[in-house]
């Protein structure tokens, strides 16, 4: 069982930045890949960015160059460092950890950016 819990989400600027972290609970996380996942109102939820177990990310294209993922192990942690934000950054975002047995979601954590 894994239970993953985001926290820094919050209002910012446009331009501004932000850090989200995802704490997971359990000795597998190291060994999986993790997502960060964001849904808008009225909106599908899509996929932000990827981390791999070894380290390789990848990014969908509307936050590449502004959005990086990273992990600690030791910590059990997955943090999204979020520059140069933008208003159609707004939405909850969302940890997320794929096993073949099951799909483990955080709660999700608020970013709003705005003036």
């Amino acid at each position: 069982q894994v239970q993953l819990v985001e926290s820094g989400g919050g209002l910012v600027q446009p331009g501004g930045s932000l850090r989200l972290s995802c704490a997971a609970s359990g000795s597998i996380f190291r060994v999986y890949t993790v997502n960060w996942y964001r849904q808008a109102p009225a909106k599908q939820r899509d996929l932000v960015a990827t981390i791999t177990s070894t380290g390789n990310t990848n990014y969908a294209d509307s936050v590449k160059g502004r959005f990086t993922i990273s992990r600690d192990n030791a910590k059990n942690t997955v943090y999204l460092q979020m520059n140069s934000l933008k208003p159609e950054d707004t939405a909850v975002y969302y940890c997320n950890l794929r096993t073949s047995l099951a799909n483990y979601w955080g709660q999700g954590t608020q970013v709003t950016v705005s003036s």
